[in-house]
C-alpha cells in the first residue's frame, strides 16, 4: 500500500526557505530537482468536452495515469476512483478497503488520432491481468483489475480482446480482470492528479511506477507521444 507522507522535494523546500543561507547546496539541488519536471499544458473542462472518455483500473492510478498520459492521442487522464457504490470516496477510505471503488483512471482521448480498440491493447499491455486484486507491491480490492464499458460496442471490444489474448495463450494463469459497466468516476484528490511527473524522486515512483511505464514503452513504442521516447 502506498503511504502518503509531505514529499520530500516539499520539505526541502521549506527548510531552504526557512534555514539555509542563500546560493546553499541544498538550495541548488532543490533548483535542480524543480526544474526537472517537466511543464504541462493544463486543458480546461470545456475543452475535455470535445474528447472521447475511457475507464480502467490496474493497480496504483500514480502508475496507469503516467503510463496512458505517455499514449499518442490520449489529451489528458485524471486519477480516481470508480467500480463501487459509495459516493465521494476519500483516499483513504479507498486505500484501507473501506469502499468498494478501485483507484481508477479517466482518460480524454481523440478517437481520430487512437481507437478505444487500442486503449483497451494499452491497459492489458502494462500490467498483470492474471493478478487478483494486486499489482506490484500494492494488494487489495481497490487495485484489481478493471475495463469498464460505457456501451455495448466497448464491452465486445473488450470481451473480443480478453478470447483474443486466451486463444494465443499469452499467460499461464486465466484473466481475472473484471468487465464492469462503467457508473460514476470520483476525480480523486488534486495531490493525485499527474503525481509521478510531479514528484520524480518519491521512492515509490522511482522504484515501482516509473520501471512499470518503462517496460510498457518497451512494448508499446508505435503507440507513444513524440516526447514520451
Amino acid at each position: 500500500m502506498k503511504i502518503l507522507r509531505i514529499p520530500f522535494l516539499a520539505i526541502i523546500l521549506l527548510i531552504s526557505a526557512n534555514c539555509q543561507p542563500k546560493n546553499s547546496k541544498a538550495e541548488k539541488t532543490v533548483a535542480q530537482e524543480t526544474s526537472s519536471v517537466p511543464v504541462k499544458v493544463m486543458l480546461s473542462s470545456e475543452d475535455l468536452q470535445e474528447y472521447e472518455t475511457a475507464y480502467f483500473a490496474s493497480g496504483c492510478f500514480w502508475c496507469v495515469e503516467a503510463i496512458f498520459e505517455s499514449v499518442k492521442g490520449v489529451k489528458e487522464v485524471h486519477s480516481g476512483y470508480s467500480g463501487g457504490k459509495e459516493k465521494n470516496p476519500t483516499y483513504e477510505e479507498v486505500a484501507y478497503g473501506r469502499t468498494g471503488h478501485a483507484e481508477a483512471v479517466e482518460v480524454f482521448y481523440d478517437p481520430k488520432v487512437i481507437s478505444f480498440t487500442q486503449l483497451v491493447q494499452v491497459f492489458f499491455g502494462s500490467h498483470d491481468p492474471t493478478s487478483l486484486n494486486r499489482q506490484g507491491p500494492d494488494r487489495g480490492a481497490q487495485y484489481r483489475s478493471v475495463a469498464f464499458y460505457k456501451n455495448a460496442e466497448e464491452q465486445k471490444i473488450i470481451q473480443d480482446y480478453i478470447s483474443l489474448l486466451e486463444t494465443k495463450k499469452l499467460y499461464n494463469r486465466p484473466i481475472v480482470t473484471q468487465v464492469a459497466l462503467f457508473e460514476v468516476f470520483y476525480k480523486a484528490e488534486e495531490y493525485h492528479q499527474d503525481f509521478e511527473r510531479k514528484n520524480p524522486y518519491n521512492s515509490y515512483i522511482r522504484n515501482v511506477s516509473i520501471p512499470r511505464l518503462n517496460r510498457f514503452k518497451e512494448n508499446f513504442q508505435s503507440y507513444l507521444k513524440e516526447d514520451s521516447h
